[in-house]
């Protein structure tokens, strides 16, 4: 999945796009386990609740594409919530996460969806992911139908998760990453100094060689 060739099959400079994509949703609904489980194939059963916003980034190929996803994990806590329009701002792509066992929180999803669809890049992807799959035999208040009718109906992907088992972990994101457009001029493209997982600036979905 991960990718640190430059090289395409035909021996040409592989095209590299650059895009944002933001994590929505409820404290505690497993936006930050979602991400560690994507980059770095883990799972922590208590995870600490995000604080203003976490960034990671992985690399994945898409046949002779490499695509560097920046990945903003934003926290769920109402007192940090005024300041989401700031990280998905310039987003090409968001997953917007609720936890299966909590009704609130799918209703929470849905302001978060229709906040992004008004303010929001025009072409925003938007997931729909209901994550904490694996307590579904037991704790269920989310009914897969009814999500996914809301999803059809708003033009949403949808997948249920399971950060715990990964299921649809890297699914979710492999979709999104083969939606986003990779035709983009890099002369769009803006620069940023990053040090291994963190940046100090956002880009957005550019394709050059390299």
């Amino acid at each position: 999945m991960t990718s640190n060739n430059h090289s395409s099959a035909t021996g040409q400079p592989a095209r590299i796009c650059q895009f944002k994509m933001v994590l929505l949703g409820e404290s505690a609904v497993g936006k930050s386990s979602l991400v560690l489980r994507f980059v770095k194939g883990k799972f922590h059963e208590y995870e600490v609740s995000t604080i203003g916003a976490a960034f990671l980034t992985q690399t994945v190929s898409i046949g002779d594409i490499t695509v560097k996803l920046e990945l903003w994990d934003t926290a769920g806590q109402e007192r940090y919530q005024s300041l989401a329009p700031m990280y998905y701002r310039g987003a090409q792509a968001a997953i917007v996460v609720y936890d299966i066992t909590n009704a609130d929180t799918f209703s929470r999803a849905k302001v978060w969806v229709k906040e992004l669809q008004r303010q929001a890049t025009s072409n925003i992807i938007i997931a729909l992911a209901g994550n904490k799959v694996d307590l579904a035999t037991t704790t269920r208040q989310v009914e897969i139908a009814d999500a996914q009718t809301y999803a059809e109906e708003n033009g949403l992907i949808f997948m249920e998760t399971s950060a715990k088992t990964s299921m649809n972990v890297n699914d979710i994101f492999m979709v999104i990453a083969r939606k986003l457009p990779k035709t983009q001029d890099t002369s769009n493209r803006s620069g940023g100094l990053e040090h291994g997982n963190e940046s100090q600036s956002v880009t957005g979905g550019c394709c050059g060689s390299k």
